[in-house]
């Protein structure tokens, strides 16, 4: 099989960056009477470091973050840059009951996200995130490739609880909503420049500009690069003697270095503003995120299987088991004579499979956000989005020279979509949002899979023995589309009291069109008998297998070549009272709805198991408050919940006919949960934040055949939550002042999570629940910025006492692969950064 060149585009992104830094070198100078005084600007620079007057836009319209009913945890640039905080995964690890975390090799450049205990971790386009993420309000559809970089950003808002109404579909955990910065004509800008271990290095500039007066621009570019921290060794050159060939010289062992990093994107703003009643912001923005692949350690490995060893009498075993930051991976299986009770006689000659230790991707979009106030009363909002992106990556499953299971993957994305907003504020009292939504999104998910473990045991001794071989292609195509109508309203009953609904009506479709062939191009037999006898996309009688009076036959189809569609239509609602008791105190409660699309088994290995699977849905109920005191020194704001979960999308993991991975609606479940943000300034220039949050889930059902003995390795009923149980973060710095040389900032920050199951499996024949143990993470910035606050110099240092931890763990024993691995968290690390504003 042939798969997409995988194109360097590095110069292409490298010299954007250059020509932002050009076009910020080269603008106008910022006049000496325009600049703020030097005391001004470093009060300024601590005090924005706050929540104090960060402005959200949760319902349809501006609102101080403490007046807004919601559960939000917002960031502005200023904390973003104290906190070294540059993509979207470390904010999180700094809000209360929000996941997110890089994926493993297997799962290529994706993330997992959930909003408390609800939300995805499977990349394949089949699912939905049940994390809505925004950019400007332009809704991004995947998992894939959601490591944003936070470039140049003037916030980002992560609204906890579901968002049915006001950010609309998969939107059942929560929403992440990040929002550039505008192009204001006040020409200016930055460079900002970094080096630190392993390679570290990092470009970012953005230039703010004026065109005409009424015409502003803005372009902003990031360039970083760093080896990995995770060495991929020969295992024949470090073992010599241990029966596998080495493919290194003696002494020079090391392959390359995963977990790599190399990041470019550039970004573009217009903004034509001609009055105070009209504006038109058009961006368009570019990514190439190239480097090895996750890097990823063995911690469990047992099989003995002809078909899948190393080499001739070398099970796999603990001897691939390499150490805390190295593997054995290999970038393919060698062609091999398949040996199974399901092939012919003498064996499947199976073709041998190979591949690269890098991941590709590369992503690109637009977006148009149109605001026009029609009067006084009426306001018109236009959102329009594109975008596109193609992910390849390669994945060695067993990370070993053992021949278990490889992949090859290209991923293929675009989606489209278009909302329009009517504001209208009716008197002094009411303010009323109505509009529509539409979406459509097309991926083809095109798959080279060479797995040879599926076994069974045969004899007294349970000795393993091979079924068939499943090496294929799938060159799936999926199609998604969605419509929605939605209202919102909030009515200011009486001075201080207010009452919020909203209402959104939602129907979507989904397509998944299914191919399982050969590297050849034919139909593959062993997972699609019927297509491979009878053509693509049959279905019709089994002329080969008529019953037994010869009356009748039995209707069969074809795998390749069929199609499961899947439609539901949903209606969500909210329900919001808030009282302000006080200018210092809010307390309001929340009851909403929510639901997380369905869809269709993304990884039949029959058509009997092409089948649909319903929406997640959700009703949350929810109390809390914001609070501001001692002269808004003290900010508190906590919330607490009950998410009554229904219909949890659940795998079925063990078929009676062959092997199986089929998502069912199965289970039923609530979530109790509390959280708690903290912000103080006690003291001139000392300011100090911290978050904590508990979550409780336990299932009120599980349906039968998803879990209970006819499938150890599924959920039970008194398994716990796959989120962490509690979580906390604090965060603390002081301003020093220098007088005439500027001023010294010290900061510390640390983070704990608690121990996080990631699910069961099944090992000879007992049930093991697997966990990923608890860790304290603290990171140690010191900022030395002079007097008139346009230099910077940082030094940074992350995981400042170099604890050994893990994003994820992935367990694949039950399936019978053999192997546990998972993916450390990355080790110390130190960087020095210099940036100058202009």
């Amino acid at each position: 099989m042939t798969t997409k060149p995988r194109h360097r585009t590095v110069l292409r992104a490298a010299l954007a960056i250059g020509c932002s830094t050009t076009a910020l070198l080269t603008g106008s100078p910022v006049f000496a009477q325009d600049a703020a005084p030097a005391d001004q600007a470093a009060t300024a620079a601590v005090e924005d470091q706050g929540n104090a007057e960060i402005v959200v836009t949760a319902q349809f319209r501006e609102q101080r973050l403490q007046d807004t009913p919601i559960a939000i945890t917002a960031v502005n640039s200023a904390m973003l840059e104290a906190r070294s905080q540059t993509n979207l995964t470390q904010v999180a690890d700094q809000a209360p009951n929000v996941q997110i975390k890089p994926q493993g090799a297997s799962f290529g450049p994706s993330i997992s996200a959930s909003i408390r205990g609800i939300g995805q971790a499977d990349f394949n386009p089949a699912y939905e995130p049940g994390v809505g993420i925004y950019i400007d309000d332009v809704y991004y559809p995947q998992l894939t490739g959601a490591v944003f970089d936070l470039l140049d950003l003037d916030r980002v808002e992560i609204l906890r609880g579901p968002q049915g109404t006001l950010a609309g579909r998969n939107s059942i955990g929560g929403a992440i909503k990040m929002y550039s910065k505008k192009p204001t004509g006040e020409t200016g800008g930055y460079v900002e420049a970094q080096y630190g271990i392993r390679q570290r290095l990092g470009l970012r500039a953005s230039a703010d500009f004026k065109l005409t007066d009424t015409l502003f621009g803005r372009i902003s570019g990031v360039f970083k690069r760093q080896d990995g921290y995770v060495d991929r060794i020969d295992y024949g050159c470090a073992n010599p003697g241990g029966g596998i060939a080495a493919v290194r010289p003696a002494g020079k062992c090391k392959i390359s270095e995963l977990g790599g990093v190399g990041y470019q994107a550039v970004r573009g703003i217009l903004r034509y503003a001609p009055n105070d009643d009209f504006e038109i912001t058009v961006s368009g923005d570019y990514t190439h995120d190239e480097h090895t692949i996750a890097g990823e350690v063995l911690l469990e490995a047992a099989l003995d299987n002809p078909n899948t060893n190393a080499a001739p009498g070398i099970p796999y075993d603990k001897r691939f088991i390499c150490g805390r930051f190295c593997n054995y991976l290999t970038t393919g299986q060698p062609a091999a004579v398949f040996q199974g009770i399901a092939v012919p006689p003498g064996g499947q000659p199976i073709a041998a499979t190979s591949g690269s230790d890098k991941s590709v991707y590369d992503g690109w979009g637009f977006s148009g956000n149109m605001h026009y106030q029609l009067s006084d009363m009426l306001a018109l909002d236009s959102i329009t989005g594109y975008r596109k992106f193609d992910a390849q990556f390669d994945s060695d499953d067993d990370i070993s020279p053992a021949n278990i299971g490889f992949g090859q993957n290209d991923l293929s994305n675009w989606s489209f979509s278009q909302e329009l907003r009517l504001g209208a504020k009716i008197g002094d009292a009411i303010n009323l949002t109505v509009g529509g939504y539409y979406f459509k999104q097309r991926t083809t998910y095109n798959s080279y899979q060479d797995i040879r473990y599926v076994a069974a045991p045969i004899g007294p001794g349970g000795s393993l023995v091979g079924i068939y071989p499943l090496q294929f292609v799938q060159p799936d195509v999926i199609k998604a589309d969605a419509k929605a109508v939605f209202g919102h309203a909030n009515w200011e009953i009486t001075d201080g009291l207010n009452l919020s609904g909203g209402l959104r009506y939602t129907k979507e479709t989904k397509d998944y069109n299914y191919f399982r062939l050969n590297p050849d191009g034919t139909v593959n037999g062993y997972l699609d008998p019927n297509g491979a006898a009878y053509g693509i996309g049959y279905v019709g009688p089994d002329t080969a297998d008529a019953d037994r009076d010869g009356d009748r036959t039995e209707t069969v189809s074809a795998l390749s070549g069929a199609r499961a569609s899947y439609s539901k239509g949903r209606v969500d609602w909210r329900v919001s009272v808030d009282y302000r008791v006080s200018p210092a105190l809010l307390v309001y409660g929340t009851v909403s709805t929510g639901f997380k699309g369905g869809g269709t088994n993304p990884r039949p290995f029959n058509a009997g198991q092409v089948r649909t699977f319903d929406p997640e849905t959700l009703v949350a109920y929810e109390l809390g408050f914001k609070s501001d005191f001692l002269d808004r020194k003290l900010r508190v704001n906590v919330s607490a919940f009950i998410n009554d979960y229904k219909d949890i999308q659940l795998p079925i993991l063990a078929c009676p006919d062959s092997p199986c991975a089929l998502p069912v609606n199965g289970g039923n479940g609530k979530y109790k949960g509390v959280e708690v943000e903290l912000y103080a300034r006690p003291v001139e220039n000392l300011t100090i934040d911290a978050s904590l949050s508990y979550l409780h889930f336990k299932y009120d059902s599980i349906q039968t055949g998803v879990g209970g003995p006819s499938n150890l390795a599924g959920p039970q009923i008194d398994d716990p939550s796959t989120a962490p149980e509690w979580k906390w973060s604090a965060g603390v710095q002081y301003e020093i002042p220098l007088g005439t040389i500027g001023s010294l900032t010290p900061r510390f920050d640390a983070a704990y999570q608690d121990e996080l199951y990631t699910g069961p499996t099944t090992v000879n024949g007992a049930r093991v629940r697997t966990f990923i143990p608890s860790y304290t993470l603290a990171n140690a910035r010191l900022t030395w910025r002079n007097a008139e606050a346009d230099l910077d110099v940082s030094l940074e240092v992350t995981n400042l006492f170099d604890k050994y931890y893990f994003y994820n763990v992935f367990d694949l024993r039950g399936a019978g692969a053999g192997f546990k691995k998972g993916q450390p968290g990355r080790p110390r690390e130190w960087g020095i950064t210099l940036k100058k504003k202009f």
